[in-house]
């Protein structure tokens, strides 16, 4: 499984997820929820991606078809190399093991009658590393990894607090040693404080393992602290992509100014101006001629609603779905 010369660990090409949602009134042909709707991207060794858009524009599905865990309507999946599509049943067993995912909730991703030492050493056991007397090893050293202490690893998943429980996932997503970790809203269900600690520790176990992050999140100010690049969503289409510094500093869709907007900050007498939108979200199953965010932009222009706009290079590494803002016209400022 060798990896791509320039360090490219994933590859998705025109990836789409679309679900049949059946026939329209008198059988007029059928609709489909566009969950992601031809995203491309692409996953390098030692980076961190985050993914950020509101609740509903796939950013959960997209993270399910990078795993694999999901078959896509379309597109292509190239992991370490290799094509999932042509892949077979073993190979792509195999290729799971380079990737792993934390998801949203604690609790409910651990096993209420298992022991942690024995959920984190089931994968190492499932994919044959080892026998148990390694996989006892390897769990000890994944535990003082992710900063718990040893006897918790005869305790039950409720003898452990919300942030403690989500260290004990990172520990069981690593025992297989992946060269890719996909954090699916991992701290959204966390304090704030407790936010903080989880994210350090996933930076920490970059730099230590080297890994890559897909980082998934509504939460801007955490994916401003973790991530490297930044790919933002609305429904199911990529309307902007770029390296965090860019995307923060210069944003170039007005969905993403407007997200940024909305970020709160901590100082009380700091003045800031909200974008806010209106108009109908619309939904993934609708068909709209142009762009499905024209009916809430404060930037449209007659030539949005006539034909949907593609992906195109702003800046090197900095792409955006939006030709007005392509165009470099000014922000209507009445409507901000």
């Amino acid at each position: 499984m060798a990896v791509d010369s320039g360090g490219v660990l994933l590859q998705a090409t025109h990836l789409k997820k679309w679900y049949p949602l059946g026939a329209r009134f008198f059988g007029t042909g059928k609709r489909f929820v566009k969950a992601v709707d031809d995203v491309s991207l692409t996953i390098r060794s030692g980076e961190t991606l985050g993914i950020v858009g509101e609740s509903g524009c796939g950013k959960s599905t997209l993270a399910r078809l990078l795993m694999n865990l999901i078959e896509p309507t379309s597109g292509e999946l190239v992991i370490m190399g290799n094509s999932m599509e042509t892949a077979g049943k073993r190979q792509i067993r195999e290729l799971r093991r380079n990737m792993q995912i934390v998801l949203q909730d604690p609790y409910a991703a651990l096993n209420p009658r298992q022991r942690v030492g024995d959920a984190i050493c089931e994968p190492f056991l499932i994919h044959r590393l080892g026998n148990r007397k390694q996989a006892l090893a390897k769990t000890m050293e994944l535990l003082e990894l992710v900063g718990l202490p040893p006897e918790s690893i005869s305790k039950f998943p409720h003898e452990f607090s919300g942030g403690q429980r989500q260290r004990i996932c990172i520990a069981r997503a690593l025992a297989v040693d992946p060269q890719i970790l996909v954090c699916d809203e991992s701290v959204s269900a966390l304090d704030v404080s407790i936010q903080a600690q989880i994210v350090n520790l996933l930076m920490r176990l970059q730099k230590q393992l080297g890994i890559s992050i897909v980082f998934v999140s509504h939460d801007l100010r955490v994916v401003k602290h973790i991530a490297s690049h930044v790919v933002v969503m609305y429904l199911g289409k990529v309307v902007e992509s770029a390296p965090k510094q860019e995307l923060f500093a210069s944003p170039a869709h007005p969905y993403t100014q407007a997200l940024l907007s909305a970020v709160p900050i901590p100082n009380p007498d700091a003045e800031k101006k909200r974008i806010i939108l209106s108009g109908d979200i619309g939904g993934p199953s609708e068909a709209v001629k142009g762009c499905s965010f024209a009916s809430r932009c404060f930037m449209v222009q007659d030539s949005c609603l006539e034909s949907s706009p593609e992906l195109e290079q702003l800046k090197p590494g900095h792409v955006c779905r939006c030709p007005v803002a392509m165009a470099g016209m000014p922000l209507k400022q009445e409507m901000l």
